[in-house]
């Protein structure tokens, strides 16, 4: 099946009508941005769960950081340095995971469902022709004909067949390779937490560094749960399921925001109670998807030997590249502000936060983008290929505008919720600006994150994050240091133009898996 013009799907096989311009097909339908036609519809009944639950974690951490800025901005510091560390440490490995799984669960499952709707088309045919060259078959008195015992498999994924589970290996390769990498990062950070706070600028004689240490051990032992709950995560929308990911993400974040209050005030457990708090709910975020996940798909694979960890490996590698490059530019952005004093990091950590957590707004999209693209790119559907990416980045366009004007409205007027600070709230009222007026940009270069990684783009997308970071990496440094507060924020800005100008280049050039566009192939279903 194909996509026609008004987002719905044929039967008949079409060729792609190209635009003569590849750039141009981002206008494509550009009247229709907000129809709640075929496309629209799957793309925000996928978008809309998705953008709440990876929102609902930096939200949880905004109210974590309102209920520790209660305690000083000492304690507000110290935190601020912890989540950086860990966000850098989990970020490295869990988006490379996650973005992969996706992709891959999406290939695999429509693949399978091609097949078996091939295999069934065949029975057909097959039943269809024996009826017509044995017209008096029905009156012998052989016996009707078994499946072949090559057909039969007496193994796990034959059992799951009939437990109407699916079989999905690279499920299953996520999930290994999820608890593994989760028990790895949490030794690393328990035993040189303090040799990585001392690297973010925080010395050992700073008031910062007791609560920043007894945070980040704490946190860390969240990690194997963290990361193979986001693995799960990447399986179901993979199926494209944002909806069970949201539910056990609500739920695991209300569990976080009803234990911070005891464990920090009633407990009197400081920042150590937040970080108990965090872990709680992690490890009960993994239970529910464990649980929900089982009911679905065979979690252990038929053989060993199908676990496809080579693949998994080969195209990690390139995101882990370029992961480390994007979150290293945060992360060095935090240390900047951490080695101006407690009360530039203080507002920084809560002006970062916001700008985060708006902006993943856009996240909900981009998985939206991945998980439809991946399936289409599979079935070689390239009509609803270029109708869903441009969909997408017109709709990161509008959320971005729209955040712009929320965010800065909320922050102006809300600035003191999150620090009773003067000097705190004084530093924020310079963040402002550049966090309402960059929404619009950081919307594209998340939602193209999403394109890119659909088209399975893996080695451009590193590649190229590696030639922005190069950039952003030394525009920090200098801006920091001959601008203060005001020159990270302005550094950040070039940062994410830079994002969203390399993540558009292969679409509007037309090279890579966007070659069609240029007329160099058609496609039909």
């Amino acid at each position: 099946m194909t996509e026609t013009g008004d987002g719905h799907l044929a039967t008949v096989p079409t060729s792609v009508s190209k635009p003569s311009v590849p750039f141009l097909v981002i206008f494509k339908d550009l009247s229709h941005v907000f129809s709640w036609d075929k496309i629209g519809r799957e793309i925000l009944g996928m978008a809309f769960p998705a953008a709440l639950a990876l929102a609902s974690d930096p939200i949880a951490s905004l109210i974590d950081t309102a209920f520790i800025g209660r305690l000083g901005a000492v304690q507000l510091a110290a935190v601020g340095v912890s989540i950086a560390i860990f966000n850098q440490a989990s970020r490295i490995t869990v988006f490379p995971l996650v973005s992969i799984t996706t992709s891959f669960v999406a290939e695999e499952d429509t693949m399978e469902k091609m097949k078996e709707e091939a295999n069934k088309a065949n029975l057909v045919q097959d039943s269809l022709e024996k009826g017509l060259s044995s017209p008096s078959s029905n009156t012998t008195n052989q016996p009707p004909q078994e499946t072949p015992a090559s057909d039969t498999k007496p193994n796990s994924e034959t059992k799951a067949k009939k437990k109407g589970k699916r079989t999905i290996r690279t499920a299953s390769t996520a999930m290994i390779l999820g608890l593994i990498l989760g028990l790895v990062q949490s030794i690393i950070l328990i035993f040189s937490s303090k040799l990585l706070l001392g690297v973010m600028g925080v010395k050992p004689n700073s008031p910062m560094i007791a609560p920043a240490h007894k945070y980040l051990s704490i946190r860390a032992l969240g990690a194997p749960a963290l990361l193979l709950s986001l693995a799960m995560q990447g399986v179901f929308r993979g199926f494209k399921d944002t909806k069970t990911p949201l539910f056990a993400t609500v739920v695991a974040n209300l569990t976080n925001i009803v234990l911070d209050p005891i464990f920090i005030f009633v407990l009197r457990l400081g920042v150590s109670g937040a970080a108990i708090a965090h872990v709680i709910s992690q490890y009960f975020m993994t239970l529910i998807l464990f649980v929900l996940l089982a009911k679905e798909v065979n979690l252990m694979p038929p053989n060993f030997g199908d676990l496809q960890f080579g693949r998994f490996l080969k195209n990690g590698l390139l995101l882990l590249a370029r992961t480390i490059a994007v979150t290293f530019c945060q992360t060095l952005a935090a240390s900047m502000a951490a080695r101006l004093g407690t009360t530039p990091m203080a507002a920084f950590q809560i002006c970062l936060q916001v700008w985060l957590t708006s902006s993943l707004l856009n996240d909900g999209l981009a998985v939206a983008a991945q998980a439809i693209l991946a399936c289409s790119f599979a079935e070689k559907d390239y009509n609803k290929v270029s109708a869903v990416a441009a969909r997408v980045l017109q709709m990161g366009l509008a959320l971005g505008l729209g955040l712009s004007l929320f965010v800065g409205l909320g922050l102006h007027f809300g600035a003191g919720i999150f620090s009773k600070d003067a000097a705190v709230i004084r530093l924020m009222a310079i963040g402002i600006p550049f966090i309402a007026a960059t929404q619009p940009i950081n919307s594209l270069a998340f939602v193209l994150d999403g394109v890119n990684f659909g088209a399975s783009d893996f080695a451009y997308t590193a590649y190229s994050m590696v030639g922005v970071a190069a950039i952003s990496i030394a525009a920090i440094i200098y801006m920091a240091k001959t601008n203060g507060f005001i020159g990270i924020w302005i550094a950040l800005t070039i940062y994410m133009a830079l994002r969203a100008i390399t993540g558009i280049a292969r679409m509007a050039t037309g090279t890579g898996p966007w070659r069609f566009l240029r007329g160099r192939s058609s496609s039909s279903s």
